[in-house]
């Protein structure tokens, strides 16, 4: 008896029934349906959270487990098991928790969320809400440290002067690594000659704040095109190192030519910036005289900070302008496909150089306020961990992000100084534990979360410049990774 015969595909009815069966298949009829998800796996988490402890505990076997202190007879060596079990456990719990609430649910997640996809348009809109409250604050933030915390206002003042200023500097990099794609490690050396040329001009030609800035800035953009013309065929890691090379050279330099820089002990007697020809010193002629009031020093402090937050204004404005313009959408196109930018017809050169000039000129505004603010400067200041700080603030913010290199420069020069200050954790791991010999460590851990948890920065939606008909957030997986490529 001969079996079931599978209808024939060129009659009719058999097409039909094929084409049924095709569309069955398709909708995910059993038994081609998924499996509904299941909850999170605690024996999963519980063999990672396993795995991290075992990590962290190796790690920290030489930091938190074994300490030596000087003593008469040399060196003794102390064993301290309770930090160090502290520690495993700690990274134990958070591991466990974090694959429970947090990986598992995510990999469940992306398997039906497809790539590529564009964003919502909200996140534009709650980052501009965010950046406007942020700046409210920023214009009232010395009146209202010294209304909340008075006993300790001079180190908030200076503290938020710091963050603006890396902000400045972050704002300045972006231009060159998140908008152009260059891959810059030597960012520091344009810094490092504005501060240096502001304090030259200031020093020997008696001239003031006002008048050295632009002077500073417009020699810092002269070294960016002196930069740019030998790497304009690099790309990739071949430009990281040239221009981790640059940076090294305008150090060396600075240290060397003592006749001009001072060598290592820098120079002295930068004069400090003046609101119309007023200090902020002492005795007649100076502000708190010609306008009758006490003389606190807290006056400077303030000038400073409303100096640099109108400088870091005037980088914003003036990178989110030309991001609307032929050149900024050509740093853009750069970014994602140089090869396609040359088809196109666009002259990479020209445009390199532009990113690198409008890069270095900012970093050389920034270097010349360093420069006033400190009144004294050095090679010491200008190393290469200064272009590192300032590329991962770029990079954790956010690539091409405006308001994340603000976020990133407040946790990551805010929190270093936070962690100056974590009296709580002596709680946690003992009388002993002082804070600030694991201040680094516990910033690095902290860097690596932030990688893990948002590996393309705090911020990792990118709008485009130029738009057609409507503005749309583009995922940060469509992008390139600021490689020149």
């Amino acid at each position: 008896m001969a079996g079931p015969q599978t209808p024939s595909t060129t009659t009719p009815e058999g097409a039909q029934i094929e084409e049924e069966m095709r569309r069955d298949a398709m909708r995910g009829v059993p038994p081609a349906a998924e499996a509904p998800p299941s909850g999170p796996s605690f024996a999963v988490a519980l063999r990672e959270a396993l795995v991290t402890a075992a990590i962290v505990g190796a790690l920290t076997l030489f930091f938190l487990l074994m300490r030596t202190d000087i003593a008469p007879g040399g060196l003794v060596l102390s064993v301290r098991w309770d930090l160090w079990f502290i520690a495993i456990a700690l990274a134990f719990g958070v591991r466990l928790v974090l694959s429970l609430v947090l990986f598992q649910r995510k990999e469940k997640g992306t398997g039906s969320a497809k790539a590529g996809k564009t964003v919502s348009t909200k996140g534009a809109g709650l980052g501009r809400f965010l950046g406007v409250g942020l700046l409210g604050l920023a214009l009232v933030l010395p009146f209202l440290i010294r209304v909340v915390a008075p006993s300790s206002d001079r180190y908030l003042i200076d503290l938020a002067i710091l963050i603006l200023t890396y902000v400045m500097l972050g704002w300045g990099l972006n231009i060159v690594v998140g908008l152009a794609g260059l891959l810059d490690l030597g960012y520091v050396a344009f810094y490092a000659v504005g501060a240096y040329s502001f304090a030259l001009l200031a020093i020997n030609f008696e001239l003031g704040f006002w008048v050295c800035l632009p002077m500073a800035g417009l020699f810092a953009a002269l070294w960016g095109i002196v930069l740019g013309f030998p790497v304009l065929r690099l790309r990739g890691d071949y430009l990281a190192i040239v221009t981790l090379a640059f940076g090294e050279i305008i150090r060396v330099v600075l240290l060397n030519w003592y006749q001009v820089t001072g060598g290592p002990n820098g120079l002295l007697g930068i004069p400090r910036p003046t609101l119309f020809g007023l200090d902020f010193g002492r005795g007649e002629g100076s502000f708190s005289d010609y306008f009758g009031i006490q003389y606190d020093g807290i006056h400077r402090f303030i000038f400073l900070y409303y100096i640099i937050l109108a400088l870091a204004l005037l980088t914003n404005f003036v990178t989110l302008r030309m991001r609307r313009m032929p050149v900024g959408r050509a740093w853009e196109a750069l970014r994602e496909d140089e090869i396609a930018c040359r088809a196109l017809g666009i002259n990479t050169t020209n445009v390199k150089l532009t990113a690198f000039a409008t890069g270095a000129m900012f970093g050389g505004f920034a270097g010349s306020f360093f420069a006033t603010r400190q009144g004294f400067i050095s090679p010491e200041s200008f190393t290469f961990l200064e272009s590192a700080i300032i590329l991962a603030i770029v990079v954790l913010g956010g690539l091409g992000s405006q308001i994340g290199v603000v976020i990133a420069s407040i946790v990551m020069i805010g929190g270093i100084e936070l962690l100056r200050n974590l009296g709580f954790l002596e709680v946690v791991f003992g009388a002993g534990f002082d804070p600030t010999q694991y201040r680094m460590l516990i910033f690095g851990v902290a860097m690596v979360a932030i990688m893990v948890w948002k590996p393309r920065g705090l911020v990792s939606s990118r709008q485009p410049s130029a738009v057609y008909k409507e503005r749309k957030a583009i995922g940060a997986d469509m992008v390139a990774q600021g490689e020149g490529h």
